[in-house]
């Protein structure tokens, strides 16, 4: 039987001035949207955090993977360092980079913070954040938002979700 969850996706579209310019959708399969909430709801009331890697240069998300917020804090997200070394290694011999970054917010809307901003590190990656603030570990409402964050300016996009 499929879940059903209240999700709400909204876009803002910035000026193109300040606006980086990268593709402003992001189309992913429901499983990886489904498998971001249901960690955001696991972890609460800490962050939860991941990655969904694709073929290098596709800006396909084709393979979730779940990261150890090495923090484990309600308010902050920092991959565990061994984990995320692994990772880039594991990507450099298979030609795939990251096409998502993820992590949830457990009391506030699903907007990046000033911290997020600072530490985007990946021009290519749209960054999703899932807010668990209304619903906490339970089933219910939560928002879940895409940004391109490029020299710190943040651009809100649609999400497509597709079967």
């Amino acid at each position: 039987m499929r879940r059903r969850w209240d999700l709400t996706l909204r876009m803002t579209v910035l000026p193109p001035a300040i606006a980086p310019s990268v593709t402003a959708v992001l189309k992913i399969a429901r499983e990886h949207v489904d498998a971001m909430i249901a960690h955001a709801r696991e972890d609460h009331p800490d962050e939860a955090c991941g990655v969904v890697i694709g073929p290098e240069g596709s800006d396909l998300p084709t393979r979730s993977l779940r990261m150890i917020n090495a923090e484990r804090s309600p308010t902050f997200f920092r991959f565990e360092p061994q984990e995320q070394f692994a990772l880039y290694k594991e990507m450099s011999r298979t030609g795939e980079e990251i096409v998502v970054v993820y992590h949830s917010h457990t009391a506030t809307e699903a907007y990046p913070s000033r911290t997020d901003i600072s530490l985007a590190s990946e021009p290519q990656a749209h960054y999703v954040i899932v807010s668990t603030a209304t619903s906490g570990a339970l089933e219910g409402p939560v928002s879940v938002r895409s940004f391109r964050i490029v020299d710190g300016a943040v651009t809100e996009e649609e999400i497509q979700v597709t079967e």
